[in-house]
């Protein structure tokens, strides 16, 4: 099982991080020891002082494929959850002045949050725009659905399949939207899916 994850995929998001908008999905992997266990807290890594949420929606993977046309990926994921790309950015801005790959900054243990329950395509009432939302203490961060996407599901899916086969139980996390920040210890993050509380997670 691998996870990926999408860069800028939301405009608001690569403005507010003074990023170019992508001409194509951007990608990068993060390994399977990055999922952080379900009702663990997050303890705040001690080589980063800069510590950011990234709320995301995660699109489960339900067939192994390579090469797959757009209009043929829906036939590749079932399910769609939520999750919390975790990013160490003092870390991250370091290895990108230096041209560096930005593993460390994305792939270190616990930095990938994830809800222990999916919502089926089917029982969606709108899959092409599916609303989600991240709180800290209560105060609503990031407000958002999937319609924002620059890419979609499906072209992130034909994108990646040219370079890797996708296989089962792979996740795909979809970019954050404007309003990333800082956590600090005591906070809590809540992540909702169409208004449904999906994730909790506790920093510590």
């Amino acid at each position: 099982m691998k996870i990926i994850c999408i860069g800028r995929n939301y405009a608001e998001h690569a403005k507010e991080l003074g990023n170019d908008l992508p001409k194509e999905p951007m990608f990068f992997l993060k390994p399977d020891s990055a999922i952080l266990p379900q009702k663990h807290p997050l303890f705040i890594p001690e080589f980063t002082n800069d510590l950011h949420f990234e709320v995301e929606l995660v699109y489960r993977i339900n067939r192994l494929g390579k090469h797959i046309e757009a209009k043929h990926a829906h036939r590749y994921y079932d399910a769609v959850g939520i999750g919390i790309d975790f990013t160490a950015r003092d870390i991250q801005e370091e290895c990108k002045k230096k041209g560096h790959p930005w593993e460390k900054a994305k792939g270190f243990d616990g930095s990938a949050a994830i809800s222990k329950d999916f919502v089926m395509m089917d029982e969606l009432q709108n899959a092409s725009a599916i609303a989600f939302q991240l709180k800290k203490n209560a105060e609503i961060m990031q407000s958002s659905d999937s319609s924002e996407m620059i890419f979609n599901i499906d072209k992130i899916i034909e994108h990646v399949s040219k370079y890797m086969t996708i296989k089962i139980g792979d996740l795909i996390y979809t970019g954050t939207p404007a309003g990333v920040g800082p956590v600090r210890e005591g906070d809590v993050l809540e992540c909702f899916l169409e208004g449904k509380k999906m994730l909790k997670v506790e920093i510590r």
